[in-house]
């Protein structure tokens, strides 16, 4: 058995566990109120959480170059690689105009 199939079946074993015991504890108990509360906390502050890091993400993301700049760049390097194509073709040229 590899170390992550292990992992997996703690995993799975501990979330049949702890699922019996909220069952347990929303059903059986006293603490029912309680436990629904922290429950709809952590479930709400989760969201929010991953909605603040989103918006801070979005917020210090530098934007993208706009598409005219990047349609220079890749002409210029396309102009660079057809002038080293012809440079090697004419260097190729000279090569063989010498051996015969």
């Amino acid at each position: 058995m590899h170390k992550d199939q292990a992992v997996g079946g703690l995993l799975l074993i501990g979330s049949i566990v702890v699922s019996l015991l909220y069952i347990y504890g929303v059903f059986f108990t006293d603490y029912a109120l309680l436990l629904l509360k922290l429950t709809a906390s952590v479930a709400v502050l989760g969201v929010l959480f991953i909605l603040a890091w989103i918006g801070y993400t979005l917020a210090t993301t530098p934007p993208p170059p706009p598409i005219e700049e990047i349609e220079k760049e890749l002409e210029e390097e396309l102009k660079k690689l057809e002038e080293e194509g012809e440079e090697e073709t004419k260097a190729k040229k000279e090569e063989e105009g010498k051996k015969e």
